[in-house]
C-alpha cells in the first residue's frame, strides 16, 4: 500500500494534468451538446469515469511495453504496434464491460444500438488516441530523463576512476624519482641525504593526502611545490632557480599540478651554476609556468607521459583545458584556475 502510494506522489503532476484535462473535456462536452450552463455541467463523473477508464488503458500500455521492450528505446515501428494492440484490447474490454452493466440494467437495446454503438466507439477510439498519446509522452520523458541521469552518474564513475587512475601514475613516479636522489646523496653526503630524507618524508604526507582528492587549494599545491623545490636543490644546487609571482592566490588546482611542471622542466633541461634554468611562476587569470631552454642531449625521445596526464585530468574536471607554448628560448605552459572545488 505504502509503495503504491509514492508511486501515485510521484506521478502527482502528471495525474493532476490527466485530471484536469479529462474535466475541463468533459464541461466543454457537455457545453456543445446541451449549448446551457446550470450545475449539472460542472459535476466531475464524467471526468472520475475517464480517469477509470484512461487507468485501465494505461495498465495495458504498460503491461505490453514492459513484455515487448527489449531495448532501452523502441522505434517507431514496436511502438506503433503496442499502440495499435493496446487500443484494440481497451476498446474491446470497454464494450464488454458495457455490456455486462446493460445486460445488469437491462439497457443494451438503447446501448448498443448501431448507431449508439458507432458513435460510443468513435469517441472512445479518440480518447484512447489522446489519452495514450499523453501517457507514452510521459513514459518515454520519464525514461528518457532516467537514462540521462544514468548517463550522468556512469560518466562521473568513470571519470573518478581516471582520475584515480592517472593519479596512481604519477604517485610511484614521484617516490621512485625522489628515492633515486636519496641514493645518489648517500653516496655523496650522508648528511646532506639525511636532509633529504627529513624533508622528503614530510612532503610525501601531502602527496598521500592529496590522492584522495580532485582538487586542492592553489595556496597549499604552492606551499608543497616550494618545499618540493627544495628536494632539487638538494641535488642539483644553484643550477635551478624558482621564483614566485603570486598575487591573490583564490580557486584549485589538481593536486601536484606544479610539482608535476617543475619535475618536467628539471627532466628535459640542462641547468649549470653559470648558466641556471630559472622556473616561474606567475599567477595572473590564469597560472603560467615558464622557464628558460637548455635541452638535455640524449638519444631518448621525450614521452610528454607528464603533461598529457595534465591535460586528461583537466578534461575530465572541467571544461577548460592547459596551454603550452614554446619559442626558442622559452617554454611556457597555462594552467587554468578552476574557481570551485565542488565538482
Amino acid at each position: 500500500m505504502k509503495n503504491t502510494w509514492n508511486k501515485l506522489c510521484a506521478h502527482r503532476y502528471f495525474i493532476v494534468f490527466i485530471t484536469v484535462f479529462a474535466y475541463v473535456e468533459s464541461v466543454y462536452s457537455r457545453i456543445s451538446f446541451w449549448d446551457a450552463i446550470d450545475r449539472y455541467t460542472f459535476t466531475p463523473d464524467a471526468a472520475i469515469a475517464v480517469l477509470i477508464q484512461t487507468s485501465l488503458l494505461y495498465l495495458i500500455l504498460l503491461f505490453f511495453l514492459r513484455r515487448w521492450q527489449k531495448l532501452e528505446f523502441l522505434n517507431t515501428k514496436e511502438l506503433i504496434k503496442i499502440g495499435v494492440i493496446s487500443i484494440f484490447l481497451y476498446l474491446v474490454l470497454l464494450k464488454v464491460i458495457g455490456l455486462l452493466i446493460s445486460f445488469g440494467f437491462d439497457t443494451i437495446e438503447r446501448n448498443f444500438n448501431k448507431e449508439t454503438f458507432l458513435l460510443s466507439m468513435l469517441m472512445d477510439f479518440l480518447g484512447a488516441f489522446i489519452y495514450g498519446s499523453f501517457f507514452l509522452t510521459y513514459y518515454y520523458f520519464n525514461k528518457s530523463k532516467n537514462y540521462q541521469t544514468q548517463l550522468v552518474n556512469y560518466s562521473e564513475a568513470l571519470s573518478e576512476s581516471k582520475i584515480h587512475q592517472l593519479k596512481s601514475q604519477m604517485n610511484p613516479h614521484f617516490l621512485f624519482n625522489n628515492l633515486n636522489i636519496l641514493d645518489q646523496l648517500i653516496d655523496e653526503d650522508k648528511h646532506k641525504a639525511s636532509d633529504f630524507l627529513n624533508e622528503f618524508s614530510e612532503i610525501y604526507r601531502y602527496v598521500l593526502r592529496a590522492s584522495d582528492q580532485k582538487l586542492i587549494a592553489i595556496s597549499e599545491e604552492l606551499d608543497f611545490a616550494k618545499r618540493y623545490f627544495k628536494l632539487i636543490e638538494y641535488k642539483y644546487g644553484k643550477s635551478y632557480q624558482f621564483e614566485i609571482k603570486a598575487n591573490a592566490l583564490h580557486g584549485f588546482i589538481p593536486p601536484m599540478t606544479l610539482q608535476l611542471l617543475i619535475e618536467n622542466v628539471v627532466k628535459h633541461n640542462l641547468g649549470t651554476g653559470e648558466e641556471p634554468i630559472v622556473i616561474s611562476i606567475n599567477f595572473l587569470q590564469k597560472i603560467v609556468v615558464s622557464n628558460n631552454i637548455n635541452k638535455k642531449n640524449t638519444s631518448l625521445p621525450t614521452s610528454g607521459k607528464a603533461l598529457n596526464n595534465l591535460k586528461e585530468q583537466y578534461k575530465l574536471l572541467s571544461d577548460q583545458s592547459i596551454e603550452i607554448k614554446e619559442s626558442n628560448n622559452l617554454f611556457i605552459v597555462e594552467i587554468p584556475i578552476i574557481k570551485s572545488s565542488q565538482i
